[in-house]
């Protein structure tokens, strides 16, 4: 099968994850367990172990904010404790030691919680000796990315690929050191921002994501 010329915008998040499970047409038969990060990125990876016939799983990040400027990533979190923090930023802003603990925990017991809600009982798959695709809807400045490649690590998986629609160029550069592949379809410049490339970019439920994981419907 010949691989769709990927376009921009896509016209919403179920187009993208079929453009993008073509784009990993290279890894069929390798049965991979495909974990999207709430709740944006269910819906790719939905598509994509549709595509691959890979297990469909969660893990749940959260960005660390900076004191003054919360949408200011200086790092993130996953709801296993995994953890990214970004020096620079923290030392250029001069973050103090006990504010990164302080909103460490914040947002772990937040991270904590949302799995717990998400899954609605669905069980945690296991990652050890496993090709494992990490997707999410867009890569930024990829800190919650590299807290949860660091955490797929962590549990084990053989082989990590992360793959996404759209990114920015030095996001994806970045996460090479963190993952085996990474996969990104469009590198547009400039970047500004995921939404930025997508008609249709409204907010996934949890409702939604807690029915994919069930595999009761495929992404609306």
């Amino acid at each position: 099968m010949t691989t769709p010329v990927p376009h921009l915008p896509f016209s919403d998040r179920v187009e993208a994850g079929r453009l993008l499970g073509e784009g990993l047409s290279h890894l069929e038969g390798t049965h991979p367990v495909v974990l999207g990060i709430p709740r944006g990125g269910v819906p790719i990876a939905a598509e994509v172990a549709a595509r691959l016939d890979g297990d469909l799983d969660i893990i749940v990040a959260r960005k660390l904010g900076a004191p003054m400027s919360p949408e200011l990533a200086i790092g993130a979190v996953t709801a296993d404790g995994g953890r990214f923090l970004n020096d620079d930023v923290i030392e250029s802003l001069g973050v103090r030691g006990d504010y990164v603990t302080w909103e460490t925990a914040r947002q772990l017991a937040d991270a904590r919680a949302r799995e717990e809600r998400l899954r609605a009982g669905h069980p945690t798959i296991e990652l050890s000796g496993r090709t494992v695709i990490l997707c999410d809807d867009g890569l930024a400045t990829g800190a919650t990315m590299r807290a949860s490649a660091r955490s797929v690590r962590k549990r084990g998986a053989s082989r990590l690929i992360i793959a996404v629609p759209v990114g920015s160029r030095e996001a994806c550069t970045a996460l090479a050191s963190e993952a085996d592949e990474v996969v990104c379809l469009i590198q547009p410049e400039p970047f500004i921002a995921v939404g930025r490339h997508y008609v249709d970019f409204e907010a996934v439920e949890d409702d939604t994501v807690a029915r994919l994981l069930k595999g009761a419907v495929r992404a609306p």
